[in-house]
């Protein structure tokens, strides 16, 4: 059995997947890669089989029809045989050393007898072209290197959510909870690193910053422009978390205002951009979002509504919603996103 499966999702990567690929298969025949090809209408497949036939027992090529992110992620979770899973997208790639020293802490980690649920990463902002890199650390968040519970973890800043990038499922807790991502959805990676963490027992965190994550691309899904015409993709995602939990029932107080945190976060995104988009059909669709929670459960809204800037994000007058992205604007730049 591999110690790793990476799971890379491809459509039309032809022009950036070699890069992914490479520093995938530098961790060498502890991780098994998983190239899921989507449907693609260029030479995805023949690279991933290119690469599957240099390193076959490292790397399978898998062909299936276009079904969309999620899709790629479900068949990637079905196929799997490592212990653990880690989702690498076509465009971003690992760091190699810090992906030797991952394996290796995991693997001491099985060693000692201690299978930990959730291994957490530092990711980068890496915008290459202009040669800007910006860590997403968790440090103070979480304690270094060591075997980990919630009671044990600290307060979260606003910016350090455990995305898709930064985290490592044990797959069978995955398969446990019986995670099934929509087909034909963006942004469905929210729903990766927040619907099993209510199963998640045990963590660990390793200070060191493998996941390289490209911003750049004109068509990248968190470039500005696209997540605004594909809003209701957003909204769509953000409601399946509403549904996902009833938060005010999960025992572990940590646990509970973290998820809370990540909540009153996509509800901060969606409602920025219905703002910046500013008509009138993206400000009902704002405020239909906020009574959809309000309804689902009146005592998390209520707490993103006082505590997480609810007040200003619903704001009827246009002078409240030039607050709203001014607001948007300085935490961008803070932190470098899209």
């Amino acid at each position: 059995m591999k110690l790793l499966t990476v799971i890379i999702p491809c459509y039309n990567s032809e022009e950036y997947m070699r890069r992914a690929i490479l520093s995938a298969i530098s961790g060498g025949e502890e991780v098994e890669i998983l190239i899921i090809d989507d449907g693609s209408t260029d030479h995805t497949l023949s690279i991933a089989k290119e690469y599957e036939k240099k390193h076959p027992s490292i790397v399978r090529a898998i062909h299936k029809e276009n079904g969309g992110h999620g899709s790629t992620i479900n068949t990637g979770l079905r196929l799997a045989s490592g212990l653990y899973l880690k989702v690498l997208d076509s465009d971003d790639y690992f760091d190699e050393e810090s992906l030797k020293k991952a394996l290796s802490t995991l693997h001491d980690l099985i060693a000692d007898g201690n299978s930990v649920d959730l291994f957490i990463c530092n990711y980068v902002y890496a915008k290459t072209d202009i040669n800007k890199y910006k860590v997403m650390s968790y440090s103070y968040a979480l304690p270094k290197d060591q075997l980990l519970t919630w009671k044990q973890i600290k307060s979260f800043k606003m910016h350090q959510n455990l995305i898709m990038h930064s985290i490592i499922f044990r797959t069978k807790l995955l398969l446990d909870c019986k995670l099934t991502l929509p087909e034909h959805t963006f942004y469905v990676d929210n729903i990766f690193a927040y619907i099993p963490l209510p199963q998640v027992k045990s963590l660990f965190y390793l200070d060191i910053n493998l996941y390289q994550y490209y911003i750049g691309r004109e068509d990248q899904s968190v470039n500005e422009l696209v997540m605004i015409n594909r809003i209701d993709q957003q909204i769509k995602v953000t409601k399946i978390l509403i549904d996902s939990h009833n938060l005010m029932n999960i025992k572990n107080t940590r646990l509970r205002k973290y998820m809370i945190k990540y909540l009153a976060m996509m509800m901060i995104v969606s409602s920025v951009l219905l703002v910046k988009d500013g008509t009138p059909e993206s400000l009902a669709k704002r405020d239909e979002l906020w009574r959809y929670l309000k309804s689902s459960n009146n005592s998390v809204y209520n707490i993103i509504k006082l505590r997480k800037f609810g007040y200003p994000l619903q704001a009827k007058s246009k002078s409240g919603r030039i607050v709203v992205i001014w607001g948007y604007h300085i935490f961008r730049q803070i932190y470098g996103f899209n």
